[in-house]
């Protein structure tokens, strides 16, 4: 446990101090991790590798096919085309709502910051035209796009917790939305009306943009394409749930609802629908796609460095000093899910990484107790990874940028955002795993 807890105070000062790479910060204190454990330098080199490998064979080619249609819905101006209309139906006097169906709709399909970026026009479009106080529409901006990025699939660390756990990637997004929408709600537009009176922030000035589009997509269109690879993967639950085992129609579907499949299907649709609406030649479509794969390879560098830092924990006994903590204090599962990730989540900055070790230090208690919850645990553990984000954490300093707040600010705004987001829904999945043992 002392290896543990040395391990990540080394990472926290190389990330925060010495600003160092997040990858080979993960790397270093992996290595301090075996070689405390007395395993050998080229043992731990390896058994970092083999946790690189393993994690991004899972996970790779969701996230960069993840990246490349958020990089299409990005360049063809799709989330404007959605804003514009949900900006109509909702009317002046409901803008939160048209903001919340905005960032549920977005952030489903992009991750955080894309989705902040996209959004931001809208938001302060909205606030001026409205005459709202600016936080009253940003804070559930930004509560359920963390929500969408933390707990569903494909973001990156639901996907990793999904395949390190064994747990069903629709069910996942079934339950995700489940508990993540109540939570979202009261961390975001609650929230915000307490927070808007004791903390004023005026609304920014419009970014200028160059617009360069020769057409957008229509409303039905964007609305398809941003929900197929959503609707596919649910589809592939749906058949499992409703088919018997052998039946060829649940074997078609789980093909299809597999997250790669059904991403790579949401990208060729995406491909032929933008490239008519917008006119892109081929040569902007492929160059889209090679700035998507450029823009996340250290996203995925450090994925992968999380899945090789939990595996050296677990090859050198941290994981099962960690498990026998959790027994001699009888945590549940799902509570120490949490705790773990919320640990590496406070120390690390990263919910990437908090979801991605955290997950990796569960494996062997699934082993012990094949009655666990794994969709519940997922959860459970996205939760943890949302808790208390701080100064060492690149969503703070994006959020401070973009919403124009200071850093004391940011700390009573999107900080208790996240910490209320972690805390409510560790509350929810507890509530919901009592529900199913009813």
């Amino acid at each position: 446990m002392g290896l543990a807890v040395a391990s990540i105070a080394v990472l926290v000062l190389l990330v925060t101090w010495r600003k160092m790479n997040a990858f080979l910060a993960l790397f270093i204190a992996a290595l301090l991790v075996g070689l405390g454990a007395g395993m050998a330098p080229l043992a731990v080199l390896k058994t970092f590798q083999e946790g690189l490998g393993a994690t991004m064979g899972g996970i790779a080619a969701v996230i960069a096919l993840g990246a490349m249609v958020g990089k299409l819905i990005e360049e063809s101006g799709a989330a404007q085309v959605l804003a514009k209309t949900f900006s109509a139906f909702f009317g002046p006097r409901r803008a939160e709502w048209c903001i919340v169906a905005l960032a549920i709709a977005v952030g489903l399909v992009t991750w955080f910051a894309v989705g902040l970026l996209l959004l931001l026009p809208v938001l302060i479009s909205l606030a001026r035209e409205t005459k709202r106080p600016f936080l009253l529409l940003a804070i559930p901006l930004l509560a359920f796009l963390s929500v969408m990025h933390g707990l569903m699939p494909p973001h990156p660390g639901p996907v990793v917790a999904v395949e390190a756990l064994g747990a069903d990637t629709g069910r996942v997004l079934g339950l995700g939305f489940l508990l993540g929408l109540p939570v979202a709600a009261l961390a975001g537009p609650l929230f915000a009306r307490w927070v808007v009176r004791r903390v004023p922030v005026p609304t920014p000035e419009l970014p200028t943009t160059a617009e360069t589009r020769r057409g957008t997509p229509s409303f039905s269109a964007t609305l398809f394409v941003m929900s197929l690879p959503i609707g596919l993967m649910l589809l592939g639950t749906a058949a499992d749930l409703l088919l018997p085992t052998g039946h060829g129609g649940r074997t078609t579907l789980n093909v299809i609802g597999h997250p790669v499949f059904a991403l790579v299907i949401a990208f060729l649709v995406a491909a032929v629908v933008f490239q008519r609406a917008c006119r892109f030649t081929r040569k902007e479509l492929l160059t889209f796609t090679e700035q998507s794969i450029a823009g996340i390879g250290l996203t995925l560098l450090v994925v992968g460095a999380g899945g090789g830092f939990a595996r050296v924990l677990r090859e050198a006994g941290v994981a099962a000093a960690l498990g026998n903590i959790a027994g001699h204090l009888q945590l549940p599962p799902l509570i120490y899910g949490w705790l773990l990730a919320a640990f590496i989540r406070v120390a690390t900055g990263s919910a990437t990484v908090a979801i991605t070790t955290a997950a990796g230090l569960l494996v062997p208690l699934l082993a012990q107790d094949v009655t666990i919850n794994r969709e519940l645990l997922v959860l459970s553990v996205g939760c943890g990874s949302l808790f208390l984000s701080h100064l060492n954490d690149g969503g703070f300093w994006i959020v401070k940028e973009s919403l124009g707040l200071t850093v004391g600010q940011t700390l009573r705004t999107w900080t208790v955002v996240e910490t209320l987001i972690g805390l409510l829904g560790l509350g929810g999945v507890l509530l919901l795993d009592v529900l199913f043992k009813l």
